[in-house]
Formats: C-alpha cells, structure tokens, sequence
C-alpha cells in the first residue's frame, strides 16, 4: 500500500519552485519590476496634467497588473507538461488539491509582488490614495483573493492548452474584455447589455472593492462621491470569496481528468 504523501510540503515546494523560477529568469524579474514603475509614471504624469482623476483608475490598473500576471504565471504549467514534471508530480501519491493550491499560490505571489509594488509608489505618489492602516491591510486581503481567482482562471485555460502560442492568442481575447467591463475605466451602472455583463463579470466586485479602501472617505460609513452607487463591500468580498473558491474548485476537478497530452 502507497503512502500518501503530507499536503502541506506539496503545496510550499510547488509555490516556492514558481518563485524560484520566476527570479531565476532575469528577463521575468526585469519586466515584473518595470511593469509597475512604467504604469506609475505613465498613468500618474499623464492623468494629473488632464486632470483625469488618477486615483479612480489606481484600482483599474492594480486589477490589470493582477488579472495579467496571475493568469500569464500559469503558463508554466504548459513548460511542465512538456518537459514532463507535472506528470511526475500527478502520479505521486500526494492529494491533487495539494498540487492545485501549491500552483495557485505561487502564481499569485508573483502578481502580488507587482502589485504591491505599485501600490507602495500609488501611496508615495497620489495624494487622493490616502487609505487608513485597517483599510490598507484589508485591500491587501482583497487583492490577494482577486490573485488566486484570476490564477485559477488562467490554471483552468491553461491545463487544457499544448502550446504556450495558443494560450497566449485565447488570452489576448479573453483577458482584455475582462477587465475592460470590471469598472476598471468606464463608470459602473451602464444600463442595457453593457451593465448586465458588468454586474455579471466577478472581477468587477474585486475592482470595486480596492476603489472603496482606496478611495478617499470611510469605505463603510462616509465613503466618498466617487464610490457612491457601486455594489456595497459586503457584496464584494462575497462575489470574489465564492469566485476564488469557485475557481480552486474548478481547477481541483480538472486536474483529475486527462488531457490528450497524457496519453502521449
């Protein structure tokens, strides 16, 4: 009889060997860091001269850094299929979930990286972006959920994949519309088809979340004009707790079936 190896190991060797490789491959590292600094000084400089109001598109673009990193980290499930480690980690006598959660969570640790990072120069930065210590950590927690979803996500789309150049065109496709109808730049509250899929799109609760910590004004009991009339914080960490769970749930399921890569 096969004993069934300890979870927890799993989970913190398969995170830790995605942040091992991520920092191994200069070329990540550079574009991880650059990515941040350019949005900064791009989006900060040109909104503050239009008086566009930078502070309501911070949320947006700490969503776009997330929903792109996350979702991209998880190509190297593709690079582990072919060079046949993944189908030694799911022969080994370990719990699948393990496997799922320990990708998971390294994926979303190189987003948060990046978006901590901007975060961090958003607060140096922005004087609109004023959020309490409480509120602070709180978006952290928001962020990080929205991470774990969006890498699901990609670990989803991505399991199913052959080629790295395939997932990249459905990618292309997918991710831009995604966050393009999240709040992320367009106001909220559009009526007809637009608002429904704007309701329906669960990023879109993760955007309005950080809008409401980051926002200035008591995100419960004072929040300022610019949040008025989006969903409630409540609904938000409801709407992206089931989307993460949904997700890991999802990505769990998938990872027990086969793929015609396995009979290969």
């Amino acid at each position: 009889m096969t004993n069934t190896v300890p979870a927890l190991p799993v989970v913190v060797a398969l995170a830790e060997r995605e942040l091992v490789r991520f920092f191994r491959q200069r070329n990540r590292v550079i574009g991880g860091l650059v990515q941040p600094v350019l949005f900064w000084l791009l989006f900060s400089e040109g909104f503050r001269q239009r008086d566009l109001g930078y502070a309501h598109f911070f949320p947006g673009t700490l969503a776009m850094i997330l929903l792109f990193t996350a979702i991209f980290a998880t190509i190297s499930i593709i690079e582990d299929r072919n060079e046949g480690f993944l189908q030694g980690v799911l022969v080994a006598p370990t719990p699948r979930w393990a496997m799922v959660l320990g990708k998971l969570l390294g994926g979303s640790a190189i987003a948060m990286i990046q978006a901590l990072l901007f975060l961090a120069l958003g607060w140096a930065r922005v004087p609109e972006i004023t959020p309490t210590v409480p509120y602070a950590l709180l978006a952290v927690v928001m962020m990080t959920l929205v991470s774990i979803a969006l890498t699901g996500l990609g670990f989803l789309i991505a399991w199913r994949m052959d080629s790295t150049q395939g997932f990249h065109a459905i990618m292309s496709v997918f991710l831009l519309p995604m966050w393009l109808l999240s709040g992320a730049l367009f106001p909220q509250g559009a009526d007809g088809l637009l608002g429904w899929v704007v309701a329906v799109n669960p990023l879109t609760y993760g955007v309005t979340g950080l809008r409401r910590y980051l926002e200035i004004g008591d995100a419960v009991t004072s929040p300022s004009a610019a949040v008025e009339g989006l969903p409630p914080l409540w609904l938000c960490w409801l709407v992206t707790g089931v989307f993460a769970a949904v997700m890991l749930a999802a990505c769990t399921w998938i990872a027990g079936t086969r793929t015609r890569s396995d009979y290969k």
